[in-house]
């Protein structure tokens, strides 16, 4: 497995199945286009500083980490439209990438942390 990529490594009964990180980025991205209030990723000041050092997907506003025993945890920077609740956006949000991946994925989701980087009007 090239580039460092972090792998989700499900044992079936004739061989595996491995999600990669980059599968699991592209079903939280899907998770939030429904979500009434959100407008979209935002970058992280510093991202691209951030992916030299090897961490993949910040700089694009999502941060996927997977820990020895295939549970992860979801960073993402968002975008909120002005007059929608924040609290109530940041809840949607963890509700529907939390739900959304354990559907999908079958792996536990320890937390799902939406950092509000701004609103914006539309």
């Amino acid at each position: 497995m090239a580039d460092n990529k972090q792998y989700i490594t499900q044992v079936q009964d004739n061989g595996r199945v491995m999600i990669s990180e980059s599968v699991i980025s592209t079903i939280v991205v899907q998770a939030l286009t429904d979500i009434e209030g959100y407008v979209g990723l935002s970058a992280k000041p510093g991202s691209d500083i951030v992916e030299l050092v090897g961490k993949k997907n910040w700089g694009k506003g999502i941060k996927v980490t997977i820990s020895e025993n295939d549970e992860l945890s979801i960073d993402c920077n968002v975008v909120i439209s002005y007059g929608h609740s924040v609290v109530a956006v940041a809840n949607a949000i963890q509700e529907a990438v939390s739900g959304a991946l354990l559907s999908m994925t079958g792996v536990k989701v320890v937390s799902v942390n939406v950092n509000v980087c701004g609103i914006v009007r539309q």
